[in-house]
């Protein structure tokens, strides 16, 4: 267990990255190996060479011109791949869907509950929660881009697992916050609204990314910002507050 005192260096970017091995081939590589039973083509190497290509390939489209503008005919002119090969992989636009969405919060939830370690400080936590969601969204930048755009135009049992993702980050912030507020390290009057405006500021780094590119700043410093930003809030005592 870490406490101040002996709480590491702000993890770099770079690190995290490393670390993660986050690559879209990984992440193909499992897309593969839990839909098999769908998939048709059965080579790996082939199935995850193509699935990087079909996945890359929406990504970029949709967030050009939305996933429902785009065609199955438009993605196979796009990728280079047959109709006939992308219906391999999937049956319909909605499928596809579901196997980039579905994926996508897997991963967030599995390298979230990783990396913020429940033997560690509420502080500790709370800058891990932090750091890992804003390092995660410029791994996956593309694809939580596109999950936050195509919300709208999921199935109700599809937008119900995104509304459930968006939680988990969410309740994982409220619980640490209250934890912190038990153990006197946090004043904070409202956990739920409080984790509420944390999750708003992570969202803006990936959705308003070309803002921070334009002011030159680093996936890093913004991490470092928003932590010392919170924490400047939520470690004041009430009479110390002007609001």
């Amino acid at each position: 267990m870490q406490d101040l005192q002996t709480a590491p260096q702000a993890e770099a970017f770079d690190e995290f990255r490393q670390m993660t091995l986050l690559s879209m081939e990984e992440i193909c590589r499992d897309i593969f190996r839990e839909n098999q039973h769908r998939i048709k083509i059965k080579k790996e190497a082939v199935a995850v060479r193509n699935l990087v290509n079909i996945f890359h390939t929406t990504l970029q489209i949709s967030n050009e011109k939305g996933f429902q503008n785009m065609s199955l005919r438009g993605l196979s002119r796009s990728s280079g791949l047959s109709m006939g090969a992308l219906y391999s992989y999937f049956a319909s636009k909605d499928e596809l869907l579901c196997m980039i969405q579905n994926q996508g919060q897997r991963i967030i939830q599995k390298v979230l509950a990783r990396r913020v370690d429940p033997a560690d400080s509420p502080t500790i936590r709370l800058r891990a929660a932090i750091r890992t969601h804003l390092y995660l969204t410029e791994v996956m930048q593309p694809w939580f881009y596109f999950s936050y755009m195509e919300a709208k135009n999921l199935s109700k049992d599809q937008r119900k697992k995104t509304i459930e993702s968006e939680l988990f980050t969410e309740e994982m912030l409220m619980g640490i916050l209250s934890e912190g507020v038990k153990n006197k390290e946090f004043t904070v009057e409202n956990p739920g609204l409080t984790a509420a405006v944390i999750k708003a500021m992570l969202q803006d780094w990936y959705l308003k990314r070309w803002k921070y590119r334009h002011r030159q700043v680093s996936v890093q410093a913004y991490a470092d910002f928003v932590i010392g930003f919170v924490e400047s809030v939520v470690r004041q005592s009430p009479e110390s507050r002007s609001w």
